[in-house]
């Protein structure tokens, strides 16, 4: 039986990180060079003040092969903080063995301690793993569509640009 364990990610996992989130984008069908993240970023915002992140990392028989990255949000309606996971991922060899539900778990148990009401997390319409999600009660909400402003929108809007 192989041995599994999920544990907060370490300064020294920096470079393991940056392998799967890379390992994440070859999943989803993109190019490695479209992850601008490196071990640097890493190190500075995961592990330095203010902490812009935390990491669980998914081990089989001692490697990394899965990873959650997330961070608080804020509910206004909620008056409190929740918790977003930006990314969840396992390698494919390690699927199977409930790596994916350990780290929704402890994300879970980390959410409950701090006395978070909620857990949110985007999905790609296509991703097999929404069948996992429906299970372990996330739900997909109709109601909610995403936005997001990227470069160069968001300099021309910053400098007064329409």
């Amino acid at each position: 039986m192989p041995e599994t364990l999920i544990r907060s990610a370490r300064p020294e996992d920096a470079g393991e990180i940056v392998r799967l989130v890379k390992a994440l984008a070859a999943y989803e069908n993109e190019p490695p060079e479209a992850v601008k993240m490196t071990e640097a970023d890493v190190l500075r915002d995961g592990f330095a003040a203010p902490r812009r992140f935390e990491a669980l990392l998914a081990e089989l028989d001692g490697e990394a092969v899965g990873f959650a990255l997330y961070f608080h949000n804020y509910s206004t309606w909620e008056g409190r903080s929740g918790i977003y996971i930006e990314d969840l991922f396992v390698e494919e060899r390690a699927r199977g063995l409930g790596l994916g539900r350990a780290l929704v778990t402890e994300i879970a148990c980390i959410a409950k301690a701090r006395g978070c009401p909620r857990v949110d997390l985007w999905v790609l319409h296509w991703n097999p793993t929404r069948d996992f999600y429906h299970r372990i009660g996330i739900r997909h909400m109709d109601e909610w569509l995403p936005y997001r402003m990227v470069e160069p929108a968001i300099s021309r809007l910053a400098d007064g640009g329409d």
